[in-house]
């Protein structure tokens, strides 16, 4: 009896012992997926450009960067997350130009009205500079870089105090939409005057309506804790936007419209080689002033030697345009990408061979309008094609490009753009 009791007494005890671990276990076991959610959360933050605190998440972005015109600009900037609210966000920067001497901000916020089709109506008001002839689509997610290539040589600016109001709307999760009203008061950093008939304009008020639309027909989604996640980045994707100007409401001086066309296709092979084309076009018609056409994405500087030259590649520019050598009231461009798969060289070295051809073709109407500023217009084809060889050192390789066609430059050194390139992820 005695014996049977003690053994009994032996398997409890055993028994208990094994519940108890397996308590720990299951303990131990949720706290490393906890960390782990955790870690994968920071490091989304931190691909996107963003530092999480608490109630708000510092934007990486505004923290350094360098230009032509203001030098060092620095400063701080973000937004409130989850925590804060779900409902409401407030955002904004603060920077200076250590160049320029001048301080730039923004203030905004916004409020969810529904959670089923995300719609939020945003308000802000911005204090800043925007770079002449470039153009953004509403609807473009945020693309956060340690630092944007393009950037470090532009000079050619325009300040604008801009108060808008704009609603974020999901028609389908196939389907995002964003409609802006704004009003700006602009003056170029450069000499510039805007002649129409006999009245020049060297600053000017606009008040603009934009809609844009983004369209990602091939693109997948799930639903993850009750949030929207996409699963599947599909393509081709189609993005549209159209600007009007409208005279003499709020006091601005102009009426012009615009209409931005971009569709992105990307093609993955066997071999994890992967062929990319950008169509982007644009019209602008109307009296529109030159800080409202387009440029066509450039990015060399105007210096005698292909080493004085030798800068950082961007993403998606022309390497052997130069800056403010060409503006269009009209213009498309076509760039085709072949990203090889990396050669396995050794376990640390793995650069990656990418192909790249580029084309613009523009013209302007009515340039005699444009005073003080010399360019030339795109009604030739351009033409360059390259190469880069990425990834060779800590994410820095070398980018090498060439100009041919319609505009070829007589000295072949002022054909050839020779950069590094930087490209890292998280």
């Amino acid at each position: 009896m005695r014996k049977h009791l003690f053994v009994v007494l032996l398997i409890t005890l055993a028994s208990y012992s094994y519940a108890q671990q397996t308590l720990v276990s299951k303990k131990d076991s949720t706290k490393t997926v906890q960390d782990s959610i955790k870690k994968t959360e920071f490091l989304n933050h931190i691909g996107n450009g963003f530092l999480p605190f608490n109630y708000f998440n510092l934007d990486l972005k505004y923290l350094i960067k360098f230009n032509q015109y203001e030098g060092v600009r620095s400063g701080l900037g973000g937004v409130t997350n989850n925590r804060f609210s779900e409902r409401y966000r407030i955002d904004g920067y603060l920077v200076y130009g250590f160049k320029d001497k001048e301080i730039k901000y923004k203030i905004g916020g916004g409020f969810r009205v529904n959670e089923a089709t995300d719609t939020w109506i945003n308000l802000a008001y911005t204090d800043d500079l925007q770079e002449t002839g470039s153009s953004k689509f509403l609807t473009d997610k945020r693309f956060f870089t340690f630092f944007e290539p393009r950037l470090l040589n532009i000079d050619l600016f325009h300040k604008h105090i801009t108060k808008s109001v704009s609603i974020q709307h999901k028609i389908t999760n196939h389907l995002l939409s964003e409609t802006q009203l704004a009003t700006s008061k602009i003056e170029p950093t450069y000499f510039y005057n805007f002649a129409i008939k006999d009245k020049t304009y060297s600053t000017f008020d606009l008040s603009t309506v934009k809609a844009s639309l983004q369209w990602s027909p091939f693109s997948t989604y799930t639903t993850e804790n009750d949030k929207l996640k996409e699963t599947k980045d599909g393509f081709p994707k189609f993005t549209l936007q159209y600007t009007q100007a409208v005279r003499s409401i709020l006091g601005s001086d102009f009426n012009f419209s615009k209409l931005d066309f971009r569709t992105v296709q990307q093609f993955k092979h066997k071999n994890d080689a992967i062929t990319s084309i950008t169509l982007v076009a644009g019209i602008a018609e109307g009296n529109t002033p030159i800080t409202h056409l387009y440029h066509a994405y450039p990015n060399n500087i105007r210096k005698e030697t292909i080493l004085q030259r030798f800068s950082v590649a961007g993403l998606n520019s022309f390497e052997t345009m130069y800056f403010n050598e060409f503006f269009s009231d009209r213009f498309s461009t076509l760039q085709l990408k072949h990203t090889f798969n990396r050669f396995n060289i050794s376990d640390r070295f793995k650069p990656q061979l990418v192909l790249i051809s580029r084309y613009a073709v523009g013209n302007m109407n009515n340039i005699s309008r444009h005073q003080g500023i010399e360019f030339s217009t795109l009604d030739k084809l351009y033409s360059e094609s390259g190469f880069e060889i990425n990834k060779l050192l800590f994410g820095f390789g070398l980018s090498f490009a060439y100009r041919y066609g319609g505009y070829h430059l007589p000295n072949f050194e002022d054909n050839i753009a020779f950069k590094f390139t930087f490209n890292i992820s998280l």
